[in-house]
């Protein structure tokens, strides 16, 4: 039976030790099993994870660790580790297992208590001045050499130079290696009958024989040279200490091991915890990736589908455009010969001209008296903005005068059509009267030449304030842009009737509103940010196109599209106003920057709701803008 934590709210710190006794009774009563048929232990806690069995100390390690509980770790799942490392400590003690036992080395036949010179060390006596094989015998080396199958560590001669003999300290290994040498080393001299006892007992029948045996308390502790030397060199030992300690010395290193042994499982057990996140957290990394390919696949797929609808539009265009050029054409042939028929009623035609030149006169003049009252109405704008307003006067007397040209052009048109008429009766005409007829016809084609540089001239001035004027328009628009950066602080306010609108930013009042009737006032505020941030990166999304194109009396105009799933949705769930809010920052958004998606600063008219003209923001900055006074 696995127990999950999650199955229940959690609980606090404070109450860990309280609730802990809930599992713990559990695990008690069998209802939550810790030993599986195998003989193996599992944590009933962690179904989920890769590791399921453990050995005793290995659970116990992983309980402790999860009980005294990563920052990572759920409060009940802190105490169900500790209810689970509580029935392994008092119910399942019989299953701690136990150290393996390391079993000493057979220690050399010899008495245990039996106190030795430790490190083991043998003694050579009566080692007599002289020559072996053309060796000294007075040289540790020839001592090593002659002792080398009992594995000597060193040699260390101690001399008689008076009585010509000496004595040597044998040192071996001080391991049980080492001891079985040094008993060997003694048992080759009993065998020769050269031990201890022999030269105690001998001793004046010795001769140049050497005598030798295992250090021992006796030697330790007697006087001269070797006692000397063995009391600063060793000390008193019995093989039954020697096993103790080294008994001992085996326990510390596998507790000691066992010790690293476990903070490496328990580090281990973190590093799959860590790997499991990470691989988690790679896969929805993984799903993420392929979710965004996929969209840009499709954005692509649409933006291509825009890209070529928007081409062939072009092409239909260009071909309508081909189609009225051509007509255009056909028309302008058609009202030339029709001309040519009537020639005529030139006079008629005259006196028509004149009276829509009167006509235009007078349109004109009233242009002029609008222009002049516009430009005494901008006589008190900033300094800053002057300059840009004188420019913007001049740009519409130059569109006045162009207009006036355009008239003067036609009118020059029909004269000189006209003129060519007359020329061509007047060459039909030549028999009658040559000699003045000749006269006209050089005066009329003098006055035709005269009227042809005229028109020229002005279609060279009309050129010239067509590009000024668009220089002048784009002049103006970096105009709203300065007025824009610069009066950000003053057409700030919430009460002023000109002020600064972002174009496609929601209405945060209306979510606010929306919040505090749905949630308490404490958490309305912090609902309310989170519903407005949501849809304002939702409308930056180009993915996202809720807008089509529909026929408003004849023309095509952009509109919300009543289908789109995600603002029905909305607007079952929180209704019209917050669905009108949103519906109506797309429409701006889309109208004031359909590219780039993001929000754009606008000068506004608030009375009228509509967007604010330069001659209405400088006339409220005239108004309203007051020169600080300078402190004294």
């Amino acid at each position: 039976m696995d127990f999950s934590s999650g199955e229940e709210s959690d609980i606090s710190d404070s109450e860990i030790f309280e609730y802990k006794e809930k599992p713990y009774g559990l695990l008690k009563s069998g209802k939550l099993k810790v030993k599986v048929h195998n003989g193996s232990l599992r944590c009933p806690f962690c179904a989920g994870k890769k590791k399921q069995d453990y050995k005793y100390k290995e659970l116990l390690q992983h309980a402790t660790g999860a009980g005294k509980g990563s920052s990572n770790r759920r409060a009940k799942q802190k105490a169900n580790h500790l209810a689970l490392a509580q029935y392994l400590e008092n119910d399942l003690g019989d299953e701690t297992e136990q150290p393996p036992q390391v079993a000493a080395p057979a220690a050399p036949h010899s008495n245990q208590d039996e106190l030795l010179c430790n490190p083991w060390t043998g003694i050579v006596v009566n080692i007599v001045k002289g020559y072996d094989r053309g060796k000294t015998i007075f040289s540790e080396e020839y001592l090593m050499d002659k002792f080398s199958k009992y594995k000597p560590k060193e040699i260390v001669l101690l001399l008689d130079r008076e009585k010509l003999t000496g004595q040597a300290i044998v040192k071996f290994n001080n391991s049980w290696s080492g001891l079985t040498n040094a008993m060997e080393f003694e048992k080759s001299f009993q065998t020769d009958h050269h031990s201890k006892k022999d030269w105690v007992s001998h001793k004046p029948l010795t001769g140049q024989l050497m005598f030798g045996w295992f250090a021992r308390a006796d030697d330790y502790e007697s006087e001269g040279v070797i006692g000397d030397y063995l009391r600063k060199s060793s000390e008193l030992k019995t093989i039954s200490d020697v096993l103790r300690e080294e008994e001992y010395d085996k326990h510390n290193r596998i507790q000691t091991l066992t010790s690293e042994l476990d903070k490496r499982l328990e580090n281990l057990d973190e590093l799959q915890t860590k790997y499991n996140e990470k691989s988690m957290s790679l896969s929805r990394l993984l799903d993420e990736k392929s979710q965004w390919d996929k969209e840009f696949y499709e954005e692509t797929k649409r933006m291509q589908q825009i890209s070529q609808d928007n081409i062939r539009k072009v092409i239909a265009e260009q071909d309508l455009l081909n189609l009225e050029l051509e007509a255009k054409r056909k028309e302008l042939d058609l009202w030339s010969r029709e001309l040519n028929r009537r020639e005529v009623r030139t006079e008629l035609d005259r006196k028509k001209l004149d009276e829509e030149r009167n006509k235009s006169n007078v349109r004109n003049s009233s242009l002029q008296l609008a222009s002049m009252e516009q430009k005494r109405a901008g006589e008190k704008v900033l300094r800053l903005l002057e300059e840009q307003q004188r420019e913007k006067e001049a740009a519409q007397n130059e569109i006045l005068r162009l207009e006036r040209e355009l008239d003067e052009k036609q009118r020059l048109e029909m004269e000189i059509q006209e003129l060519k008429r007359k020329l061509q009766v007047m060459k039909h005409l030549e028999s009658e009267d040559a000699e003045a007829l000749k006269s006209k016809m050089k005066e009329m084609q003098e006055e035709l030449k005269e009227k042809e540089e005229q028109r020229n001239d002005i279609e060279t001035l009309s050129q010239t304030l067509i590009t000024k004027e668009r220089w002048s328009n784009d002049e103006l628009q970096d105009a709203r842009k300065k007025l824009i950066e610069g009066l950000k602080e003053i057409l700030s306010g919430p009460r002023t009737n000109i002020r600064i609108k972002k174009m496609g930013e929601l209405d945060d009042k209306v979510f606010k509103k929306a919040c505090k009737e749905r949630f308490p006032p404490y958490e309305a505020e912090i609902k309310a940010v989170e519903l407005f941030s949501l849809w304002q990166v939702k409308m930056t999304n180009p993915a996202w196109y809720p807008i089509k194109i529909v026929k408003v009396e004849g023309h095509d105009k952009e509109a919300i599209d009543p289908d789109d799933e995600m603002l029905r949705n909305l607007k079952e769930e929180w209704g019209n106003e917050i669905h009108g809010a949103v519906c109506k920052a797309l429409l701006e958004m889309n109208e004031y920057n359909p590219s780039g998606r993001y929000v754009v600063p606008e000068l506004w008219n608030t009375k009228e709701d509509r967007k604010a003209t330069l001659k209405e923001v400088i006339s409220y900055i005239v108004k309203n803008v007051k020169t600080p006074r300078r402190r004294r």
